[in-house]
Parts: structure tokens; C-alpha cells; sequence
């Protein structure tokens, strides 16, 4: 016996619409968030990427260079090679730090305020009700 049921009802996910995230990122708050981000992130991107390449051009074109002995059988290319594993670490403790103390208030106040909207519209009553 087959019977015909409605599919189930799609819950509503309460997540802001479209132009609520638009208006949200052509905000001041936004754009602070932003530039606070991409200060930090692009030039630490470049430096790390140049040192990267320093190292790359050093081991290809300066070989006597990088063989010297810095203590025992450590050599420089050694040393620049375990260097390179420490600036990875430092820098994404680096960023750590900063995404907390500078971008994470930032993105709650953002969030808060968007939540807050959100709240408001659904305790809004509909055009059709307020008219009775």
C-alpha cells in the first residue's frame, strides 16, 4: 500500500540573507577587519616567500657558500634549511597571536551585530498580522 506523504518541511537555517552579508561587507566594520588582515598576512607572505627564495638561489648558485662548515658537520645550508622550519612556526604563532588580540574581536562584533539583526527579524511580526 504506497501513500502519498509531503516531503518533510525544510527547516528554516536563520541564516541572514544575501544582502544582509552584502551590506555587511560593504560596512566600515568590514573594511577595518579586512585591512587589519591583510596588513599582517600580504607582507609576512612576501617576506617569507623572498627568504624562501633566498635560500632556493643560495643552494643552486652558491655552493661553496652554503657547504661551509659552521660547527662540526653542520654547514650553513643546514642551518638556513632548519631556519626555514623555525620562521614557519614563529610566524604562524605570529599570526595567532594577532588573529586573537586584533581579528577575532573585530569578526565577533561583526557576527554580534549581524545575530542581533537576525533576532530582530524574526521577532518582527509579518506585514499581514501587523495589519489586523
Amino acid at each position: 500500500m504506497a501513500t502519498e506523504t509531503p516531503p518533510p518541511a525544510t527547516p528554516k537555517t536563520g541564516l541572514p540573507a544575501t544582502e544582509e552579508f552584502a551590506e555587511v561587507q560593504r560596512s566600515a566594520d568590514f573594511t577595518e577587519l579586512r585591512r587589519a588582515h591583510r596588513s599582517f598576512a600580504f607582507p609576512l607572505t612576501v617576506a617569507f616567500i623572498a627568504w624562501y627564495l633566498l635560500y632556493v638561489l643560495l643552494s643552486n648558485y652558491a655552493e661553496n657558500f652554503m657547504g661551509t662548515r659552521v660547527l662540526g658537520n653542520l654547514n650553513v645550508a643546514l642551518v638556513l634549511g632548519l631556519a626555514q622550519f623555525l620562521t614557519t612556526f614563529l610566524i604562524a604563532w605570529w599570526y595567532a597571536r594577532h588573529a586573537a588580540a586584533v581579528l577575532d574581536p573585530k569578526a565577533r562584533a561583526i557576527k554580534s551585530r549581524m545575530e542581533g539583526a537576525e533576532s530582530l527579524m524574526e521577532g518582527a511580526k509579518p506585514l499581514t498580522e501587523a495589519a489586523e
